[in-house]
């Protein structure tokens, strides 16, 4: 197949990634009117360098996945890109300078995407290395731990490496996924097997709930010790909902609903920043002029955006601490208003739903466990995100995939999307001929 006809194939994306960049740029050029900008050299800088990245990740997957997906990268495209448009307006509101940087790191993750679909041919290869994924991923979890942290540095979840900061935990969920996708798909039987029936469900056998409770008491202990409950609860509530899938035990869900409320009253006990961020949750201006102001302004600001929003570069989201990296949906949801947050909601849906849809499609356990367990930790974290900026459950400290602030966040989610993508071009690849399909049952 020639260039021209890998192309063709890919229309549809083509056509979706020139109307994502018709937006992102019309919500740049909006952005610099509204602040009374004139429309200089830096803000046509940023569009080129968006829609430049783009192309080449369009024609990198004309060439390596030309049958994958052709929704989820422009859907992608365009949550980066309103994610941009929202760190360049707090750069306006700050004095600071990181839209730079992010469409840096949205270049890298980019071609890091490409060279994963390079070099993973075949994603089923992966399953030969899960133990070896699985020890890699506990590993970078684990690091901060000992990694030497900042005085007064509130969650242990970062290393310092000179000038950079990485965050292992976002590179760990996706081989720990890998590794449980393997495991279930080998193991199957073994959490299918009934041991007790009660309330109408069956139960499994307390020697086949080894797995569950070793994924729970490491996500307890990695909350102890990092003082973050977020990447384990995300952790543990996605492999959770991929033991579901491969069983369709209902009593699995009530297991692990039972674990993660007696591992939460565990970990309240002991930490006092869950205790503070609960006391928040409950009432965040009782504590309005401590713990309490960052969710208070988040509240703020979204019901004074209301509706349809204040107007892009009309709010003042910059009031809200951290807002570019763990409140950024708040910051939408002022000046974008209910629309614009749920028009955010509905992307990260159909982003999810390609994912699921890509799951249905493989042709083997193992490639359907990993592309839905890919898929519903994005659908699990946008859940929490969305959540505690607003005052539905505390607060979890964990970002919004694609639109926060931060490399880390940007190089794994590329990677998770770069192997879905692989995963939905082996499934939708035409097989040859018989002898293929029976290769690939």
């Amino acid at each position: 197949m020639n260039t021209l006809e890998r192309l063709k194939l890919r229309r549809t994306e083509m056509w979706l990634l020139i109307l994502a960049t018709v937006v992102v740029s019309i919500m740049f050029i909006s952005l610099e009117m509204a602040m009374g900008n004139e429309l200089g050299v830096h803000i046509l800088m940023l569009i080129g360098g968006y829609i430049g990245v783009y192309i080449i990740a369009h024609l990198a997957m004309a060439w390596v996945a030309p049958y994958a997906d052709q929704i989820m990268l422009p859907v992608v495209a365009v949550l980066n890109g309103i994610g941009l448009v929202m760190i360049y307006r707090l750069d306006q509101a700050t004095g600071y300078n990181t839209v730079n940087s992010q469409l840096m790191w949205t270049f890298i993750g980019v071609v890091i995407m490409v060279a994963v679909l390079v070099l993973l041919r075949d994603y089923k290869s992966l399953s030969r290395y899960s133990y070896i994924l699985g020890i890699v991923g506990i590993v970078l979890l684990a690091l901060p731990l000992v990694w030497p942290q900042p005085a007064n540095v509130e969650a242990r979840i970062w290393i310092w490496l000179g000038p950079f900061s990485i965050q292992p935990g976002e590179f760990s969920k996706i081989l720990l996924l890998l590794f449980f996708a393997q495991l279930l798909a080998s193991k199957r039987a073994l959490f299918t097997v009934a041991g007790y029936r009660f309330l109408g469900m069956d139960f499994p056998r307390l020697r086949d709930l080894a797995p569950i409770l070793v994924v729970w008491a490491l996500a307890i202990l990695i909350m102890a010790g990092a003082n973050d409950f977020g990447p384990a609860l995300l952790l543990f509530t996605t492999v959770l909902a991929m033991v579901y899938l491969a069983t369709g035990r209902g009593s699995w869900l009530l297991i692990g609903a039972g674990l993660i409320a007696v591992g939460a009253f565990a970990i309240y006990q002991v930490s006092g920043k869950i205790q503070e961020r609960v006391q928040n949750f409950l009432d965040p201006v009782a504590h309005y002029d401590t713990t309490g102001y960052q969710l208070s302004q988040s509240l703020f600001g979204m019901s004074w955006g209301g509706i349809t929003g204040t107007g892009i570069g009309q709010g003042y989201p910059n009031m809200i601490p951290v807002v570019h990296s763990d409140f950024i949906l708040a910051a939408i949801g002022e000046e974008l208003g209910l629309v614009g947050l749920a028009a955010i909601v509905v992307l990260f849906g159909v982003f999810v739903t390609r994912g699921m849809r890509t799951a249905t499609m493989a042709r083997d356990s193992y490639g359907k466990l990993v592309a839905s367990g890919l898929s519903m930790t994005i659908m699990i974290q946008i859940f929490v995100v969305v959540a505690g900026i607003s005052a539905l459950m505390p607060m979890t400290g964990l970002t919004t995939p694609f639109m926060s602030q931060g490399g880390s966040s940007l190089m794994a989610n590329y990677i998770l999307l770069a192997i879905i993508l692989r995963i939905s071009d082996s499934a939708r690849r035409p097989l040859l001929n018989k002898k293929a399909l029976e290769v690939n049952a």
